[in-house]
């Protein structure tokens, strides 16, 4: 019986699972229209927080004012809240009501 080292009996062939990965949500971050928070401030806020170029961070300043609200970014959970935080910080402390979302993209 020597020699007989055999380790169960099945067909030998590999059955793999196959892993599905998914990436992690995305959240947008959305400025609202308000009667207090100056244009200027908002346009501040969207050029140290967000890293927009002076021309986009007024354009997006000018949806808010005109349509009431836009999406100024679309990132992970994290970071979204992050930079949500961030920029009601900033609007605190300056005395403004800068009302800002986190939604499910």
């Amino acid at each position: 019986m020597a020699g007989n080292n055999q380790r169960g009996t099945g067909t030998g062939a590999a059955t793999r699972e196959k892993i599905r990965i998914e990436e992690p949500r995305q959240y947008k971050v959305v400025f609202h229209n308000d009667d207090f928070t100056t244009m200027e401030f908002v346009t501040h806020v969207l050029q140290v927080v967000f890293g927009k170029p002076t021309d986009e961070a007024v354009m997006l300043m000018m949806k808010v004012h005109r349509e009431g609200q836009a999406i100024v970014g679309v990132y992970s959970y994290d970071m979204a809240m992050t930079k949500a935080n961030q920029a009601r910080a900033m609007a605190r402390n300056e005395g403004f009501p800068l009302q800002i979302t986190c939604e499910p993209e």
